[in-house]
């Protein structure tokens, strides 16, 4: 039986997603990146813009970018680093 991602693992793999397109994505790319449907991201993007962990680009053309920020940045990090740190413990 496959488990269920938690809230934490779809945030990761948000940001993380984002972070593999160079800091900056479509939202649609973004929501097949993360597996997601498209209202539970748009659910989703409500908290990460709320914590400015994402914001929106404006492109010349029409259409918007989801980037992120420096927090988001920095979160990512954090949580990678929270990852090795419980691997390495085995827990």
């Amino acid at each position: 039986m496959v488990k269920k991602r938690s809230r934490l693992d779809i945030v990761s793999d948000m940001l993380a997603t984002i972070q593999k397109k160079g800091g900056e994505i479509k939202p649609t790319h973004l929501m097949y990146g993360a597996n997601l449907a498209h209202t539970q991201m748009k659910q989703y993007m409500k908290g990460l813009y709320a914590k400015e962990l994402i914001k929106d680009i404006k492109k010349k053309k029409g259409g918007n970018l989801i980037a992120l920020t420096d927090n988001g940045y920095k979160y990512l990090q954090k949580l990678n680093e929270m990852r090795e740190f419980e691997e390495a413990f085995g827990i």
